[in-house]
């Protein structure tokens, strides 16, 4: 059925997306965006059209060769053994396994609790706090955990799917104002990652839904 390019339905904020956008750079894929608002119109993920997409009502899922699917590890390990160049899972096993046990960690530890259906539930005056100590919480193993794994980026020497989770969660974490002091391993991964090309392409700031006053 799909004869064209690849659909990400993206939100540019969204940290999910932003893993995917960062594999789909890495891998060089030519895709498409379909921005999905989770602020306009009461939340654009919530539309009927939307929900046929990804019955989870949210962002991304990705349209490719005449499948669509809808969790961003679950995407970027189909991109993985479609497209296995350049490789975002070490061959080694062991290796394997740490950057699953940093992805997991990150995709199902930490940004879950800070997401915003989480936020809505906790009211206004919680949110801030809730949010930096679901983070600083995650933070905290992570950086342990990342003492014996990391080299360069999060598991040795090579980009993985470890680092395509860790720079979007940094950015969540300076959004909600977090102090990344006490973690000074996450630090310097995530300022040696974001001097990477792809991790710069897919960037936040440069989206075609992101709005004026953020663009880059």
């Amino acid at each position: 059925m799909q004869v064209g390019k690849p659909i990400l339905y993206s939100y540019f904020r969204s940290s999910c997306s932003w893993r995917v956008r960062i594999a789909l750079a890495l891998k060089g894929i030519d895709y498409e965006t379909m921005p999905i608002s989770l602020i306009k119109d009461g939340g654009q993920q919530f539309s009927k059209e939307f929900q046929a997409v990804n019955p989870m009502k949210q962002v991304p899922a990705l349209k490719i060769d005449g499948i669509t699917i809808g969790q961003s590890l679950a995407i970027i390990e189909y991109l993985e053994e479609t497209r296995p160049t350049p490789r975002l899972l070490p061959q080694d096993p062991k290796k394997r396994a740490s950057v699953r046990t940093i992805s997991d960690l990150i995709a199902g530890g930490i940004q879950p609790l800070q997401n915003l259906s989480v936020l809505k539930q906790v009211g206004q005056e919680n949110q801030l706090t809730w949010a930096q100590n679901a983070i600083t919480s995650g933070f905290s193993a992570l950086e342990q955990i990342l003492q014996s794994t990391a080299g360069r980026y999060c598991v040795g020497d090579e980009v993985s799917m470890a680092d395509l989770c860790l720079v979007p969660q940094v950015a969540n974490a300076e959004r909600f104002k977090v102090d990344l002091t006490p973690y000074p391993t996450i630090s310097r991964i995530n300022k040696t990652l974001l001097a990477l090309e792809a991790f710069q392409v897919s960037h936040p700031c440069r989206q075609p839904d992101t709005p004026a006053e953020l663009r880059a």
